[in-house]
């Protein structure tokens, strides 16, 4: 009508218009109109077209790879993990074959029947595998019941043909030596490496899972023509440790005894090449089987005792301040000084020898030999507060070492403007401060070693599976000197003097020059010192004039005897026996005869009589000339055996027989 308009009011003024002008225009317009409809139409087939080009030549791929995966399943093969190996390539830990049951959930019709069938096989109950099968996954790994089963328990649940339900190559963790090293090395959970070595290298030991895949339609049934894919896994790094495992079987057999002998609350012990700060062993009890730690309880094998335990040490700290008063010129040990009455009065307060009557007048080397409280109390007040605890910090206490393990604890010092004269004086022996046994012994391997405080660790070399190419290997960390190698050959020469003829006689080897210390600490029980608990420990070294290895052993609340030199010596002793033979380090018996023969040529001595001395009292006669094997419980000696007057060589044992005073 609108096209009309004009015609119409040319009308209405009068204005004639002819039909044959009308047609023509009306004509015109609708051409123009088709013309628009097929520029429209023109264009659109053009779009059209363009957009067939751009999916079938630019996404056209990606569209496909995408529709092939929403129909394609995978069937996961883990990589197997890498070794853990011992510095001589020995295998304390690797994966072996081990079958996991998948679950394909959409091919699985009858659910119930199936669970019903799996479920006594897997330990599993049926509703939780009902549960499992329900799940809107292309695949669901049938576990824990399903995952690492024996070869035998895959061919039963192959047999039974399930529709949905395939069993896959799968790995696990294997042992061969059992318990052995389980603090090291850790343990491992479905996703990895939980503690240990196994925690701290997860991500380069458990390589890269591989897979089969297939295609699927959306019943889950294999599509005609369509091929199976396999990607291979790639299996975990090899770790070599520093660990030398003939050294880690010495370390658990001695301490398996001292736990059967002394049924202590734990023990500990490290071995440790001082020139290097390698780990050659590391052990406590009680312990735990790595692929079975669910059997222990949590605090066994979530906690690393060397490295996590924090104590008093006691006297073995005092290595520490004889170090600093030698380097600072403070003390001259053989030709200085000192007289003990059995105790040192500070600020008002009284601290006494172990020894009661003290040990009267002796030189600062029979100080160290008879670890006289007195006497180092004197070295502390000589070298002052703020250089003894510069020396303690620069001998890495107070904070962690950074060993490669997880779970290291601080420790704990006084702070400097906390430090008053007691203070002071309990620190110079020991009491007072917490320390862990990786620090004790990374310190004192610094005090021998010419003065080099290393950074421990127990990772060695990372190796290349197959090829056996060594791709990194862990170099020693300097972390700083703390003293000279002059004053390091002065404290070697005092320690081997201690176990020579001081308080660390038990430990001494024919044919082999040993230093040491001892240690007896009581415990803190409800925030006051316990009279009967100590933690006893020894650290002992040799060669004496050229030390290849530090040990280090803590024993926590030994029944009987809690004195470091009768309990814990023994025991670093024993490690350190076959230990030594091992490392091809020999027996010098014409040197030793030479440069200490006095100790060699064993001196005959009257036994005295303990019947009636409580265990406390026993210390001072059995320090140096016997050694004590205790049977009963209680604190005083009943019988003994030989008899007092007997006469016999220095360092017999004598057996006491313990019970309540007054008992039979």
């Amino acid at each position: 009508m609108g096209l009309f308009y004009p015609f119409r009011a040319m009308r209405r003024q009068g204005v004639p218009v002819r039909r044959e002008s009308l047609k023509k225009i009306s004509q015109v317009t609708v051409r123009r109109r088709l013309f628009i409809v097929l520029i429209g139409i023109v264009i659109g087939f053009a779009a059209l077209l363009f957009r067939l080009g751009y999916v079938q030549l630019w996404i056209g791929g990606e569209l496909s790879a995408k529709a092939e995966d929403s129909w394609r399943r995978q069937i996961v093969y883990e990589a197997k993990r890498g070794e853990i190996v011992d510095r001589n390539g020995v295998r304390l830990a690797y994966d072996i074959s081990s079958p996991t049951v998948y679950a394909i959930p959409v091919q699985v019709k009858d659910k119930a029947g199936t669970a019903e069938k799996l479920a006594p096989l897997l330990g599993m109950t049926q509703e939780k595998l009902v549960t499992l099968l329900s799940k809107k996954e292309m695949n669901v790994r049938l576990a824990p019941g399903g995952r690492k089963i024996t070869t035998e328990l895959a061919k039963q649940i192959n047999a039974l043909n399930l529709p949905g339900i395939e069993v896959a190559e799968d790995s696990k963790r294997y042992y061969p030596f059992g318990p052995l090293a389980s603090s090291i090395l850790g343990i491992t959970g479905y996703d990895g490496g939980l503690t240990g070595v196994e925690s701290k290298y997860d991500s380069l030991l458990k390589g890269l899972d591989g897979n089969i895949s297939y295609l699927a339609d959306a019943a889950g049934r294999g599509m005609p023509g369509s091929s199976e894919k396999y990607q291979a896994p790639k299996d975990g790094l090899t770790l070599q440790l520093t660990i030398d495992q003939p050294i880690q079987q010495m370390i658990e057999r001695e301490l398996d005894q001292a736990m059967l002998k002394y049924q202590p609350n734990s023990a500990l012990a490290i071995a440790m090449d001082p020139n290097t700060g390698e780990i050659l062993g590391m052990a406590s009890r009680p312990t735990f089987q790595p692929d079975k730690y669910q059997e222990a309880k949590p605090e066994v094998y979530n906690r690393n005792l060397p490295i996590w335990m924090t104590y008093e040490p006691g006297s073995t700290f005092k290595i520490i301040t004889l170090s600093a008063a030698l380097q600072e010129g403070k003390v001259d040990l053989k030709n200085e000084h000192f007289y003990d009455p059995g105790y040192i009065d500070v600020a008002g307060a009284k601290l006494r020898c172990w020894k009661k009557g003290g040990h009267g007048s002796q030189s600062f080397l029979e100080v160290v030999e008879n670890s006289c409280n007195p006497g180092f109390v004197t070295l502390g007040q000589r070298l002052g507060k703020e250089k003894l605890f510069e020396y303690i910090k620069n001998f890495g206490f107070g904070k962690r070492t950074g060993i490669d393990l997880g779970g290291e604890e601080n420790g704990i010092l006084f702070k400097l403007n906390q430090v008053g004269p007691v203070e002071l004086a309990t620190t110079s022996f020991g009491q007072g401060v917490s320390v862990t046994p990786i620090q004790q012994i990374t310190a004192v391997a610094a005090a021998i070693n010419g003065g080099k405080l290393y950074k421990p660790h127990v990772a060695k070399d990372w190796i290349q599976p197959g090829t056996n190419k060594v791709l990194e290997e862990v170099q020693p960390e300097l972390v700083r000197q703390v003293i000279s190698p002059e004053t390091s050959k002065k404290v070697r020469e005092a320690l081997e003097s201690v176990v020579a003829q001081g308080t660390g006689g038990p430990a001494f080897l024919d044919g082999y020059r040993v230093g040491g210390k001892t240690g007896t600490a009581q415990k803190v029980v409800n925030g006051r010192y316990s009279p009967n608990e100590h933690i006893v420990s020894f650290i002992g070294f040799a060669p004496a004039d050229d030390p290849k290895l530090v040990v280090y052993v803590a024993i926590d609340n030994p029944q009987g005897i809690q004195f470091g030199g009768l309990v814990a010596a023994p025991v670093v002793k024993g490690i350190m026996a076959d230990a030594l033979p091992y490392l091809g380090i020999e027996p010098r018996k014409e040197q030793i005869e030479k440069e200490i023969k006095p100790y060699i040529d064993t001196p005959i001595v009257t036994v005295p009589n303990l019947v009636g001395k409580t265990v406390s009292d026993l210390y001072e006669d059995m320090n140096t000339n016997f050694r004590l094997s205790s049977s009963g419980k209680g604190q005083t000696v009943l019988r003994q055996a030989p008899a007092a007057g007997a006469r016999v060589e220095k360092g017999s044992v004598i057996r006491i027989y313990l019970g309540a005073e007054g008992g039979d």
